[in-house]
């Protein structure tokens, strides 16, 4: 940031990080829906119309989720659908009232919807869930029996046992077929046993349909670990809130909570809703959200976020979120919206799987005929490989495969305290060569102090201090808080200011009493203003490390302040890092030339100094020419530099707009999580190229078994459940992950 031109608006009191992110748009990524090759991407639903919600269960994979959204783009009136798998939530936005349609739509293509106030219903027992399976597993087993004693009884078990398979995954084929999905796994499943019937393979049909029930048990059980951390994350907020209001303690619903209430939160209990601590002091375990496990001391007058656990006391806190709008929520609507900012490498195997599926089935159709037809090759050998290969070529695998890494790559980078917009700004972060950082806020600490004042014209120092503080006053820039700090702290009478005004890129002004002081940078000042001696000072104090600004009173110089700002603790650690993993750093800031370097030379990075927000842009361009660049500040004037990067990254305690602007934010606030998050990156894309491989490569070796005549029907449902089954673990993986 341009450290010596202060700015009333430049810098804000800390906010939450996790309360701000929100979405903006894409850079560098395909925009849309299939094929549309623009640069922007609309990762929110934008259109214009009433918006509904629920909650959708029975969901087991990703795939489900497109399987709604199709059912649901059916409804007449429907403007856009949206699904999050990750918080099983679907978002509407109509012209008119459209629930009971969706509603219908959604039951009849065989999952349940529920209102977001409504309570989930008890989840079924392991034994109701396990049921049909364990009824298809007796089923087979006397099958077998009756096949080692008497062959026609044998088939017809085997028979009864396919149909009793058959219909609930056949019956959910036809509604999907109905609402848009015409080439789900159900239908391919189906296909492929009433095919095996027909050329006699009954025991091969059942068993196909056992295996394909227990993938997808397997595949559920791994969606509810992946979502895990979201259902944990939901549980931080609690259900009800203590309020008061005029002395009386009411028990409310948290939802019923409003900016301004009083809230009550007792020792070991979590904030319903972001708020700003009334008592005089507490420390609060804001690990959840941040992934900082050491307490937090808070004082009267501070943020405190949603989820946050009171340590040690019974605190009071004035609500300042409104329903909906927390830490918390906001964390979740990231999470829904990341899905939607999906990386290029998704978008591009969503829109392969559906050119692929009927693909395949083309071909397994062409294998099934043509070598009887134009080879006189027996008809059951080839229709029998043809069915297998309909199995094989089952796309779930593949299609769940960058997914599933994708979103346990974010919620591991959540758990860290790092919050990406999603599986786009994860590829970004992933690629990334050069760092630039801001300095003021984002290398040092923020809060510069006073090291010297030096009055000139018979000025007294105090009198120098006071006015200066004056013009400042009302500022949140650093150093302008700094200042005002540094009179208050000597117990000054700070006089009444009138007129100020910030001068864009070169200081601040004010009235006071019918004279007029400025306070700016040395550079801005014309030749001539400051002689040898001032300027000697001057240079000798920026050799140091500080910054100076100089104050005039009717274009008189009456003196300089020197600041001084400390570097971050973590700062040489993560510059350590970053250059470990091949990442290059550079400073962008408006600071002077010589206090930039002195915080260069010490953490051994290029710099660039006295820049302008605008030749902050200009350095980013240049830079990201060159390699990827991500770009890492705090300030208002940071964010068109964000925006210029391949990826913006704002530290925790910054501005909105630039939390806004960002990508990815650090909510610890810690610049070691810049490596953690580039690791991650990098580790998330090795484990969607395994996934790839794991998914094709399984696939391509059973096409040539099959093909060959060494491998049959139920094979080819192992290998693509196990290839499921495989591909989602190994993602899982991340969220163990120590990168």
């Amino acid at each position: 940031m341009t450290a010596p031109t202060p700015s009333p608006n430049n810098k804000k009191a800390p906010q939450f990080a996790a309360v701000k992110l929100r979405p903006v748009e894409e850079k560098k990524a395909p925009c849309c829906a299939d094929d549309c090759g623009e640069t922007r991407v609309t990762p929110e639903i934008t259109t214009t119309g009433e918006r509904f919600s629920w909650f959708v269960s029975g969901m087991d994979c990703a795939a489900c989720a497109r399987k709604v959204e199709n059912a649901v783009r059916q409804v007449d009136g429907v403007a856009q659908v949206q699904v999050a798998f990750a918080t099983e939530k679907l978002i509407v936005v109509a012209q008119n009232d459209v629930r009971e349609h969706v509603e219908r739509a959604v039951q009849q293509a065989g999952y349940q919807l529920r209102s977001e106030n409504s309570t989930p219903a008890p989840a079924p027992s392991r034994l109701r869930e396990n049921l049909p399976i364990i009824l298809l597993i007796v089923m087979m087993a006397l099958s077998w029996a009756l096949e080692q004693f008497n062959h026609p009884f044998g088939q017809a078990a085997f028979i009864a046992t396919t149909l009793v398979g058959l219909w609930p995954i056949a019956r959910q084929a036809l509604r999907l077929m109905k609402s848009g999905s015409w080439f789900a796994i159900e239908t391919l499943m189906s296909v492929a046993a009433i095919g095996a019937l027909f050329i006699g393979a009954t025991a091969e049909a059942a068993m196909v349909l056992l295996l394909f029930l227990i993938g997808e048990r397997l595949e559920g059980w791994a969606a509810s670990r992946a979502r895990r951390g979201v259902s944990a994350l939901m549980a931080l907020k609690p259900d009800t809130a203590t309020r008061l209001r005029n002395g009386d303690r009411q028990t409310v619903a948290a939802s019923q909570l409003q900016p301004g209430d009083t809230i009550e939160v007792p020792a070991g209990g979590r904030l319903p809703a972001d708020g700003r601590l009334l008592s005089a002091f507490a420390s609060f375990d804001e690990s959840a959200l941040t992934g900082e496990s050491v307490p937090v001391d808070r004082s009267a007058g501070e943020n405190v976020p949603a989820g946050a656990t009171s340590v040690d006391r019974l605190v009071q806190l004035e609500v300042v979120s409104k329903p909906g709008e927390s830490a918390i929520d906001r964390i979740l609507k990231l999470i829904e919206e990341a899905e939607e900012r999906r990386a290029p490498i998704a978008r591009f195997i969503d829109r392969f799987s559906r050119i692929y599926t009927p693909a395949i089935m083309a071909v397994a159709l062409l294998v099934a005929v043509v070598p009887p037809l134009l080879f006189s090759a027996s008809w059951l050998e080839w229709i029998y490989k043809g069915l297998a290969l309909l199995l094989i070529g089952c796309p779930c695998a593949l299609v769940i495969s960058t997914p599933a890494a994708i979103t346990s790559g974010l919620a591991a980078a959540a758990r860290r305290g790092a919050l990406i917009k999603g599986g786009a700004a994860l590829e970004q972060l992933g690629s990334i060569q050069q760092v630039a950082f801001d300095k003021t806020g984002t290398l040092t600490i923020g809060k510069p102090q006073v090291a010297a004042i030096t009055p000139f014209a018979g000025m007294e120092e105090a009198e120098l201090l006071a006015l200066s503080a004056a013009v400042e006053q009302g500022s949140t820039h650093p150093l302008a808080m700094a200042i005002v700090q540094e009179a208050q702290r000597r117990a000054l009478t700070i006089p009444h200011a009138e007129d100020q005004r910030a001068l864009a890129g070169k200081g601040i002004e004010a009235q006071i009493d019918g004279r007029q002081i400025r306070i700016s940078a040395p550079e801005k000042l014309p030749e001539g203003v400051l002689d040898s001696s001032m300027l000697a000072n001057i240079n000798q104090q920026e050799n140091h490390g500080q910054t100076v600004v100089v104050v005039q009173r009717d274009n008189e110089v009456i003196g300089t302040l020197a600041l001084q700002d400390t570097l971050r603790d973590d700062a040489k650690a993560a510059v350590a890092e970053l250059h470990a993993l091949g990442v290059q750093g550079v400073i962008l800031t408006g600071d002077n030339p010589r206090a930039a370097a002195a915080i260069a030379h010490e953490l051994g990075l290029d710099f660039r100094a006295g820049l302008l927000p605008e030749d902050k842009v200009a350095a980013v361009r240049t830079l990201n020419e060159q390699a990827p660049l991500a770009m890492v500040g705090d300030g208002i004037n940071d964010a068109p530099a964000m925006k210029a990067s391949t990826i913006g990254i704002a530290m925790g305690s910054g501005t909105d707009v630039a939390l806004e602007t960002a990508d990815a934010a650090l909510t610890h606030n810690r610049l070691t999580g810049l490596g953690q998050m580039i690791r991650l990156a990098r580790a998330t894309h090795r484990n969607i190229r395994q996934n790839i491989t794991l998914a094709l490569g399984l696939k391509a070796v059973f096409l040539v078994t099959t093909l060959l005549g060494m491998t049959g029907l139920w094979l080819a449902v192992l290998a693509d459940t196990g290839a499921t089954v495989l591909v989602t673990a190994n993602a899982l993986r991340l969220l163990r992950s120590k990168d």
